[in-house]
């Protein structure tokens, strides 16, 4: 019998009301109540024109071009969308725009996919043995884990459609529920191409440690087969390229094979990385938020994780390391996996061990002091809300947020602007206002053409001088003066540093 189940339900203790059902609607109030919150923070951003073209514009594009019966290349990448990440999931997504055209769709669905996956996450701390309320703590502690909170206010991406199928994934082979298991399966890799990585260390997971055999070698076959296909025939094919992230590790090779390859047989080029300040900076980041309920006893829990992780520490841009962006996400369900296995085998976790050495240490100088310093069982559930929320607080990315109010001072002459933009012509703009203009065949960036040039695919310039991306400030200073001296385009609008040039 599971220890913890030796333990009183104390949600369950005077009462005679059936507290399955209220926790069970509790959970999915709270649910409810955080894709609210997710939806509301990312329109809020897109609506103060600071939502960005990558990755957001790119997808609102190609979504929008589908629903209208188009092919889907986007003018940002130049080719077609599946060229890039390979990401089928996204199909589904044109229904949405066949209903009504709208950016908000992307902010919807990605907000309910983030939120629904506090429930499974739910339902495999019960199914762990823990009971209601330390499983309602677990889901909270996972909502306000920064990275959801981050991810959400970065934009768009197909990531986050994963997310819930990889708790789902889990939960289905912990139940034996094979038809389930394989459908998550197929959805995780119809999301991203590097995903089929996360599905080969799942199945060897699974076989080897979970003895789970069949759902194992099923995850394996599909992982590799979907992950050949995608990066020598698919992406290829659609990119005319190697997959974009390759670019991201020089040392190791131009190619993904040689990438993988010199990975699992050159451990010269691993370990350094490996062993850096940095990566053990990144795994205290990944892990702080949960970190006193880990043991590392339950670390194998961790290895569908190792890819991911793997990825992020030798990549050279930094960018996969931080908590702001979404390249962890694929390694989240595992930690969390791993907090549930310590709290319900009552393994002493990190945290636990500290405080039975400070007990230890107390029972020799200040024995009846001693007792204060244990986290009582029934206290569990708020010691663990409690860490989480600080931990969201300082790891948050509240700052962004706060920034959106400093830039809002010619909101209503960009409001304005956009309504000058009258058809379905080509726009060329900065990477702030690129969003609002994607319903067209053709959107670039300012830095994707030189204003030199005669600018005869776009019919309009809009920019906002005051609050430029800093990328393209100058040469956003720089189309100004050539536009003025061009005499296919005239200055149609001008406020407040906010300008749009009309082709003539």
């Amino acid at each position: 019998m599971n220890k913890m189940q030796t333990y009183p339900d104390h949600s369950e203790v005077s009462t005679s009301i059936n507290t399955k059902g209220l926790f069970s609607f509790s959970i999915w109030k709270i649910i409810a109540i955080a894709t609210i919150i997710l939806f509301l923070y990312s329109s809020l951003r897109h609506f103060l024109f600071q939502s960005t073209a990558y990755d957001l514009g790119i997808y609102d594009q190609i979504i929008y071009l589908m629903s209208q019966g188009s092919q889907p290349i986007s003018s940002f990448l130049g080719f077609h969308f599946l060229g890039d990440h390979a990401a089928l999931a996204i199909y589904p997504l044109v229904f949405l725009y066949k209903l009504y055209p709208t950016v908000y769709w992307l902010f919807l669905v990605q907000a309910i996919c983030l939120a629904s996956a506090a429930g499974i996450t739910w339902k495999l701390a019960r199914l762990s043995g823990l009971d209601q309320r330390l499983a309602l703590a677990v889901a909270i502690a996972y909502l306000l884990y920064p990275e959801i909170f981050n991810i959400n206010l970065f934009d768009f991406h197909p990531d986050v459609l994963a997310v819930p199928a990889i708790f789902g994934a889990i939960l289905a082979a912990k139940q034996k529920k094979f038809i389930w298991f394989i459908l998550a399966i197929l959805w995780i890799l119809a999301c991203k191409a590097v995903f089929s990585l996360t599905v080969i260390a799942i199945g060897l997971w699974l076989i080897f440690f979970e003895q789970r055999r069949f759902s194992g070698m099923i995850a394996i076959a599909l992982g590799i087969a979907w992950f050949l296909l995608v990066t020598q025939v698919m992406i290829p094919f659609y990119s005319g390229q190697e997959a974009a992230g390759v670019s991201r590790y020089p040392y190791l090779g131009n190619s993904v094979l040689e990438v993988v390859v010199n990975t699992l047989f050159k451990p010269q080029f691993v370990f350094g990385k490996l062993l850096s300040i940095e990566t053990w900076v990144y795994f205290l980041e990944f892990s702080i938020a949960v970190i006193w309920w880990l043991n590392p006893q339950k670390f194998i829990a961790l290895i569908p994780a190792i890819p991911t992780l793997l990825l992020n520490i030798l990549s050279v841009d930094p960018m996969q390391r931080s908590l702001i962006y979404q390249y962890s996400l694929p390694a989240l369900p595992f930690l969390f996996l791993v907090m549930i296995r310590t709290l319900a085998e009552e393994k002493p976790g990190l945290g636990n061990s500290l405080w039975g050495l400070w007990n230890k240490f107390q029972k020799n100088t200040f024995s009846n002091f001693s007792h204060l310093f244990t986290i009582p069982h029934a206290k569990l559930p708020q010691w663990i809300v409690l860490w989480s929320s600080l931990v969201f607080l300082l790891w948050g990315d509240h700052t962004q947020v706060l920034g959106y109010f400093t830039r809002i001072d010619n909101w209503s002459a960009t409001r304005n602007a956009v309504t000058q933009i009258q058809t379905k012509g080509g726009v060329l703009t900065d990477n702030r206002l690129a969003p609002h203009f994607t319903h067209r065949e053709t959107i670039k960036l300012l830095n994707q053409v030189s204003p030199d040039f005669d600018l005869k695919e776009f019919d309009y310039v809009i920019l906002n001088l005051r609050h430029p991306w800093p990328d393209t400030k100058d040469l956003g200073e720089k189309y100004v003066t050539q536009l003025k001296a061009k005499s296919n385009f005239k200055l149609s609008y001008e406020k407040d540093n906010v300008l749009v040039f009309k082709r003539i």
